[in-house]
C-alpha cells in the first residue's frame, strides 16, 4: 500500500531531521554550557552543506525568521521597565553613541584605505556596533548575573542598542536611495509621534491597568490569541506607518511590561518565540558559505580578532567610565564584544539596496555568525583572565 504524498514529502523529512539535529546538538551544547543559538546556526550550515531539500523553501524560512525577530524584540521590550531604564540613561545612551562613533571612525579609516563609499562605511560601522541581545541575555540568565551591577550595565547598553536599531535601519534605507513620497513622509512622521507619545504615556503613568485582561487569566486558549494580537498588532501598526515592524513589537513589549494584568503573556508565547527564533538562526546558517570562509580565512580571521579586541576594549572603557569597577567593566566588555543578530538585518537591508555587493555581504554574514559562535568561549576566557587580574584587588 502506497503511503500518502504528505508522509513521503521530503520537506516533512527535512523538518524531522532538523528537529532531531536540534535535540542532539542542544544536548551537547548544554553539557558544554553553551547557548543553543550556536547550535541553530551550525544546523543551518549542516543543512546547506549536505544539500537537504530546503532551497525552494528559503523565502518561507526567511518569513519564519522575520517572525522570530518580531517575537524576540517583543520579549526584549517586555524586559524593559521604562522608568528604571531611563534612570541608567547615561551608560545606555552615551555608551551606545560612543560605540557607534568609534565604529564609524574605525570603518572610515579602513574605508579610506580600501576606497569604500561613504554609504558602505556607515553600514559596516552600524553592523559592528551592535552586540547580541539574544546570546548575551541568555548567558547572563544562565549564570545568574542579570541582577548584578555588571549585568545591569550590560543589559542597559544592549537595550539601548535595540532601541537604536530602528533608526539605524531607516538611515540605511535612505542611504540606499529609498525614495519617499510626501504621503510616506507624513505617515512616518505620524507613526513616530504616536510611538513617542505612547512611550511618554507609559513613563508618566508608570503602571497601566486594563481590567478586561484579568478575565482571560484562566482562559489559556484566548490568552494565546490575545498575546499574538498584542505582539503582532503593534508590528502591524508601525508597518502601516512605514516604520519597522520590529519597532512596533518592541514598543508593544514595553507596554506589556507596564501593564499589571499581563504576566501570563510571557508563558503563553515563550514556546513560539523559541520556535521562530530558532528558524531565524537556522536561516542565518543557511546563508553561511564554508567555501567562502575557507577561501578568505585570513581576512575573516583577522576581522574576527579585530572586532573582539576593539569591541571588548571600548565597552570596557565605557562601563568603567560611567559605572562599575575595572573587574566588572572588563567582564562586561567581554559580554558585549561580539556582533549581534540585528546586524544580520542591517547587512541584508544594505545588500538589498545595493550598498554592499555580494562579496561584502558574504563576508559580513560570515563575520557576524562566527563572532556569535565564538562569543561564549571569549566570555569564558575573560572570566578566567578576570580571576587572575583582579585576584588581589577589588578595583
Amino acid at each position: 500500500m502506497a503511503l500518502p504524498n504528505s508522509i513521503t514529502d521530503p520537506h516533512i523529512a527535512t523538518i524531522a531531521l532538523i528537529s532531531i539535529a536540534i535535540i542532539v546538538i542542544s544536548l551537547l551544547l548544554k553539557r558544554l554550557k553553551q547557548t543553543y543559538i550556536i547550535g541553530y546556526i551550525l544546523i543551518g550550515v549542516f543543512v546547506k552543506e549536505y544539500g537537504l531539500e530546503v532551497t525552494g523553501n528559503m523565502d518561507y524560512l526567511r518569513l519564519l525568521g522575520e517572525l522570530g525577530i518580531i517575537l524576540l524584540l517583543f520579549f526584549i521590550g517586555m524586559e524593559i521597565n521604562l522608568v528604571n531604564f531611563l534612570k541608567q540613561w547615561k551608560i545606555a545612551v552615551l555608551g551606545v553613541i560612543a560605540q557607534l562613533l568609534f565604529s564609524l571612525l574605525f570603518m572610515f579609516g579602513m574605508g579610506t584605505v580600501f576606497g569604500w563609499s561613504t554609504a558602505r562605511i556607515v553600514v559596516l560601522g552600524f553592523v559592528v556596533a551592535l552586540s547580541s541581545s539574544a546570546v548575551v541575555i541568555k548567558i547572563l540568565q544562565d549564570k545568574g548575573l542579570i541582577d548584578t551591577a555588571m549585568g545591569k550595565n550590560v543589559l542597559s547598553i544592549l537595550l539601548a542598542q535595540d532601541v537604536a536599531f530602528v533608526p539605524l535601519l531607516l538611515i540605511i534605507s535612505q542611504l540606499g536611495g529609498s525614495e519617499m513620497t510626501t504621503m510616506d513622509l507624513v505617515l512616518m512622521s505620524i507613526g513616530a509621534i504616536l510611538v513617542v507619545a505612547l512611550l511618554a504615556y507609559i513613563y508618566i503613568k508608570r503602571s497601566l491597568h486594563f481590567p478586561f485582561l484579568r478575565r482571560m487569566e484562566k482562559d489559556h486558549e484566548l490568552q494565546f490569541f490575545v498575546a499574538v494580537v498584542l505582539c503582532f498588532g503593534g508590528a502591524l501598526v508601525t508597518s502601516f506607518f512605514g516604520l519597522s515592524a520590529a519597532l512596533g513589537a518592541f514598543v508593544g513589549g514595553m507596554l506589556i511590561n507596564a501593564t499589571r494584568e499581563t504576566h501570563w503573556i510571557q508563558d503563553t508565547l515563550h514556546s513560539f518565540r523559541i520556535l521562530f527564533v530558532s528558524f531565524f538562526f537556522i536561516g542565518i546558517g543557511l546563508q553561511i558559505d564554508l567555501g567562502f570562509i575557507q577561501a578568505n580565512m585570513g581576512a575573516v580571521g583577522s576581522a574576527i580578532v579585530i572586532v573582539f579586541l576593539c569591541n571588548h576594549l571600548l565597552n570596557t572603557l565605557i562601563i568603567r567610565y560611567f559605572s562599575g569597577n575595572w573587574k566588572d567593566a572588563f567582564l562586561g566588555g567581554a559580554y558585549l564584544a561580539q556582533i549581534g543578530e540585528l546586524s544580520f538585518l542591517l547587512a541584508a537591508t544594505a545588500f538589498t539596496y545595493g550598498i554592499i555587493e555580494e562579496f561584502s555581504y558574504n563576508f559580513t554574514i560570515s563575520l557576524i555568525s562566527l563572532t556569535l559562535i565564538i562569543s561564549p568561549f571569549w566570555i569564558a576566557l575573560a572570566e578566567k583572565i578576570n580571576v587572575v587580574l583582579f585576584k588581589k584587588t577589588k578595583d
